[in-house]
């Protein structure tokens, strides 16, 4: 693993935190839909077909489409796998902010496509944190993390040197997604869906620093 400047390192635990967030208020919600992954979405997906449940098939096919969405917006936003002070994660981060806060009053409606709007939001920080990463890290979701986690203690017993930095980096994502699973699941209980403003001040936050740190860089340079 090359080494990764440690705002990225930040960046990913921070973020894996407010997916778990966002993915366990999802879980709680009426819908009872997980939105920050698509394995088990599509299980689910195939089951209803199975059963002739259009109703719930339309539902999840709905999720897997925006979490798509969202990932492709962030790649239209980003446009290059390099990380670069340049590009525009700071308006992908507003962006999933927005999705997350426009989510609120419309899971207090009951409309099922709130799911999808966080599903989006999802997707879109997944898919920066992959640009922005090379593919190392992603904060969605804890499958890789995992595997990279016991391959690793696998090559390890085997007598390989250990790589330590990767295994920090899998254990950090990981404990901060179940971190915020945590916190999401005691802030549904207070507040239900009010508690999405969490993670959503969260990543509108990231990108308002984002966006004041690339200023003043830029504000240097041209001096």
């Amino acid at each position: 693993m090359q080494p990764l400047p440690s705002w990225v390192w930040i960046g990913a635990v921070t973020l894996s935190a407010t997916a778990g967030m966002i993915n366990v208020i999802g879980f709680l919600g009426f819908t009872g839909q997980v939105v920050s992954h698509l394995t088990g979405t599509t299980s689910l997906l195939g089951v209803a077909l199975a059963q002739g449940d259009w109703a719930h098939a339309g539902s999840l096919w709905g999720l897997l489409i925006a979490f798509c969405v969202g990932a492709t917006l962030s790649g239209a936003l980003i446009q290059d796998s390099r990380l670069q002070l340049g590009r525009r994660y700071g308006v992908a981060l507003a962006l999933e902010s927005m999705l997350l806060f426009i989510a609120v009053p419309l899971f207090e409606q009951h409309f099922n496509w709130a799911s999808w709007l966080i599903a989006m939001a999802c997707g879109l920080q997944n898919a920066m944190a992959t640009t922005y990463s090379g593919a190392v890290v992603r904060t969605t979701h804890v499958t890789g993390m995992f595997t990279d986690l016991g391959i690793g203690l696998g090559q390890w017993l085997r007598g390989l040197p250990l790589q330590t930095r990767r295994m920090w980096l899998c254990g950090l994502v990981i404990s901060g997604f179940l971190g915020g699973s945590l916190v999401g699941s005691w802030l549904f209980a207070l507040f239900r869906y009010h508690a999405l403003y969490l993670p959503a001040a969260i990543t509108g936050s990231i990108g308002a620093s984002y966006f004041a740190y690339r200023h003043y860089v830029q504000m240097r340079l041209y001096r």
